[in-house]
């Protein structure tokens, strides 16, 4: 299968090397906004991020992953291109335990050592990164990221956009809302409102999230 990365800073290279494990994947071209124009370096096509429309004209088997860890501006590509969730693939590193119960969305990534247990619902462009456990039952709506080792216990639902930190733990039935950020570390006891931060152990309520 041929991909197409989006993204090339820190989390787009753990994403290349998921890709580079699957024998069956393979990377035709990286596109940032770094790059001014679509060009062809030791094969792979190297451009701007709007040269996507470009590369399907001449590809149109193409399968996509947007690998920018930053919630707010995956949302933001994904309504730019205005691609297809059909276009969007979803990769899910060789050591990740999913339930066979589980749903995972369009375009999110399971990375390595992960656990996702029973029930849970994952939506679209997620990322749960390597060691974080999301437990049964739980709903992650579309653009959340669950940082390195952060632990979700039993039905806890996370909203559209939210962060949850590095280590940071939420009790049982608990609600993160719309873009909400939880800190690294941090221990969720209450749920916690759309657009807030919360830190600490027990988690309290600092400032307004700044996502839009």
């Amino acid at each position: 299968m041929d991909l197409v990365v989006i993204g090339e800073g820190g989390h787009g290279k753990v994403i290349r090397e998921l890709i580079h494990s699957k024998r069956d994947y393979k990377i035709i071209a990286i596109l940032d906004d770094k790059y001014d124009e679509l060009t062809v370096t030791n094969d792979i096509y190297i451009g701007p991020i709007s040269s996507a429309h470009d590369l399907m004209n001449r590809m149109n088997h193409l399968k996509f992953i947007i690998a920018i860890g930053n919630n707010e501006v995956r949302k933001l590509i994904v309504s730019k291109l205005g691609l297809s969730k059909e276009n969007y693939i979803s990769l899910i590193h060789d050591t990740a335990v999913i339930s066979p119960s589980a749903s995972i969305g369009d375009g999110t990534v399971v990375m390595a050592g992960t656990i996702v247990n029973a029930e849970a619902v994952i939506g679209d462009h997620v990322i749960i990164n390597s060691g974080a456990i999301v437990e049964h039952d739980n709903q992650l709506g579309d653009y959340v990221h669950v940082a390195p080792k952060a632990t979700l216990t039993g039905s806890v639902i996370a909203e559209t956009g939210a962060m949850i930190g590095a280590g940071a733990t939420i009790i049982p039935g608990k609600k993160v809302g719309e873009w909400a950020v939880i800190g690294a570390g941090a221990t969720v006891i209450s749920d916690v409102p759309s657009y807030r931060s919360a830190v600490g152990t027990p988690a309290r309520l600092i400032a307004k999230a700044m996502f839009v």
